[in-house]
């Protein structure tokens, strides 16, 4: 998967801009600290994060992408690391004041269970306070079973739970989507 995601990183800003709703959640959110994105890809959340204040470590096994978002961060001098690595093999939840993931879950049979352990993990790992922050397509029955994933310990608390629309148009191809999206979020 790593080479598949270096080829797509050729085109730049690949998905587009933050969601809307993701960017006034954590605009809005007062406690400014440490956010854990995994699964950062090009940094499209992770530089918008950064430039909100916060202080961001960036994890995704394209080195394309770390390099893409780094080359940024050094630009403006942001307060981000992003590192190439394995976010299953990932360990250090507690460092952190929120667990971003976007887009990272597909829930597809073969995945399945790898991706609902991962949520698992990150639940039993947090600290008390700590947020996770999941961005997830809202089609078929993913949104359901990362709820089950997320409340498989009945630890969390819903601060949010939004659905919305996020539409992306590629200036250069003129490709177009229109996707059903949720953002849940929960604190420990």
């Amino acid at each position: 998967m790593t080479g598949t995601y270096d080829k797509y990183y050729q085109t730049k800003d690949l998905f587009g801009e933050p969601y809307p709703e993701l960017v006034e959640f954590i605009s809005n959110y007062p406690k400014k600290g440490k956010v854990l994105d995994l699964g950062c890809g090009q940094g499209r959340d992770a530089i918008a994060l950064a430039r909100l204040g916060y202080a961001v470590t960036g994890i995704d096994n394209s080195k394309v992408g770390i390099e893409q978002m780094n080359k940024i961060v050094e630009i403006e001098n942001l307060n981000l690391y992003g590192q190439v690595g394995d976010i299953y093999s990932f360990d250090r939840y507690h460092e952190f004041d929120i667990v971003l993931l976007d887009s990272m879950f597909h829930f597809a049979k073969k995945d399945r269970e790898k991706e609902i352990g991962l949520v698992k993990r990150i639940v039993s790992d947090i600290r008390k306070g700590c947020l996770i922050v999941v961005c997830i397509q809202d089609t078929g029955d993913k949104a359901q079973i990362l709820n089950q994933a997320l409340d498989y310990e009945k630890e969390l608390s819903r601060l949010t739970d939004k659905k919305f629309t996020y539409s992306f148009e590629d200036s250069d191809t003129g490709h177009k989507s229109v996707t059903d999206c949720r953002m849940i979020v929960v604190e420990k």
